[in-house]
């Protein structure tokens, strides 16, 4: 197995440069988490996201929307519900573990990836990584009951990093990470085995929910496969 070492830059070194890039959200991390139960408080320490954030604001942790309780100058309080806990991977987070942290997105700001609404869908596992050219392939399993909406060449959020699915298999799908991104986000910290939280595009839920309520009713699964659509594309 390739060490991640000679794939990516060293964490200290990363940082430096993520620090001389002002365009961008923050990599902060865990300061403290209060369990109680199936639920848990985490504090993360932060600068970036705090600016022009008030009580009551979300702030995407790791791709899960969380909504601030407490904040002072350099750290926010969110408590973390059973239902997110079982979906995402804060179980297994500890203190001073990093985590991506992305503030809600304004209508007036330009849109470089894909909508997404900070709804954990669940976690998928990392298989592997492979240095392709300038680029790391990263290799994801995921539960079969979500790859039914993972397309080729369509959007995924990993960790809360809106990314383009490569390819896709029943088990699982691969994405591609450039420089920049490994860079500016935790994907690169992460080893095979890890576990990683995984938002589907919301757009083919909506779709397969509508298709549901009314069989047999406008377009259906049938009428697409008829028409040549599927296969590989997951649908």
């Amino acid at each position: 197995m390739m060490n991640l070492h000679q794939i990516s830059l060293s964490k200290k070194e990363r940082m430096k440069r993520v620090n001389k890039n002002v365009y961008r959200e923050e990599i902060g991390h865990i300061r403290q988490i209060k369990r109680s139960g199936h639920s848990c408080m985490l504090t993360i320490s932060c600068r970036t996201v705090l600016e022009g954030t008030k009580l009551g604001d979300s702030i995407a942790v790791n791709g899960a929307c969380l909504t601030v309780t407490r904040m002072d100058q350099d750290s926010f309080d969110a408590d973390v519900t059973p239902e997110t806990l079982r979906r995402t991977s804060f179980s297994i987070c500890r203190p001073g573990s990093p985590v991506n942290l992305e503030r809600a997105l304004r209508l007036c700001d330009r849109l470089g990836g894909h909508i997404m609404l900070g709804h954990v869908d669940g976690q998928g596992k990392i298989l592997s990584f492979r240095k392709l050219d300038n680029s790391i392939e990263v290799a994801i399993t995921l539960d079969k009951a979500l790859m039914r909406y993972i397309v080729e060449k369509g959007s995924v959020a990993i960790d809360g990093i809106s990314l383009t699915v490569a390819e896709r298999t029943d088990t699982g799908f691969t994405i591609s990470l450039i420089p920049h991104t490994g860079e500016k986000t935790i994907l690169m910290d992460k080893k095979p085995g890890d576990p990683v939280n995984i938002e589907c595009d919301y757009i083919g839920k909506y779709i397969e929910q509508l298709m549901k309520d009314k069989p047999g009713e406008g377009l259906t699964l049938g009428m697409l496969q008829s028409l040549g659509h599927g296969g590989s594309y997951g649908l």
